[in-house]
């Protein structure tokens, strides 16, 4: 089997004119997110989807199918009548982004390999999947980490991996 760098592991989407080596979440659970923080923001009040579309400037359709499937997974309550609507089925300060993106993605896993069985055929033979799975391991504790609260809460430092300014480091590297 032929070593592949690490840095091989992601598309690289400035080839494509995209924005370079990301891990992507689905535009679902962007909107997912975008939209629970904006009900963290007043969670004593309640929200129909034309009323959260309308202020998140985010498609209606598309606000209907999260805000039904967040309160299948429980993150949100539907509540009918006249003055009806969802909101928040438990404090911010208690729902994780772990939670959130698991309830709209499925399983947080970096790769397909690692909590599922997939169709690699090198999964059997793969020297870094140990690895991969502790990489998984940190990015699922770190945004266990990080709740509904905080995220509502304008620009601040949310969480930081591994020893401090690896990323930072490795940012520094490619560019050198």
């Amino acid at each position: 089997m032929e070593f592949v760098p690490f840095r091989y592991c992601f598309k690289n989407r400035e080839e494509e004119g995209g924005p370079g080596d990301m891990i992507r979440i689905t535009k679902q659970t962007d909107y997912g997110i975008v939209l629970l923080t904006h009900i963290a923001a007043e969670p004593e009040r309640q929200y129909n989807a034309p009323e959260l579309a309308a202020e998140t400037r985010l498609p209606l359709p598309m606000v209907s199918k999260i805000l039904k499937l967040l309160t299948k997974e429980g993150l949100l309550g539907s509540h009918r009548g006249v003055k009806g609507g969802y909101s928040l089925s438990r404090l911010p300060e208690s729902i994780t982004m772990a939670e959130i993106i698991t309830s709209l993605e499925g399983p947080i896993a970096i790769t397909e390999c690692i909590e599922t069985a997939s169709d690699c055929s090198h999964e059997a033979l793969c020297p870094v999947r140990g690895n991969w799975r502790r990489i998984n391991h940190a990015v699922r504790t770190a945004l266990e980490g990080i709740t509904l609260a905080e995220l509502a809460q304008p620009r601040q430092k949310l969480v930081t991996l591994g020893r401090g300014n690896a990323f930072a480091a490795a940012a520094q590297l490619q560019e050198a």
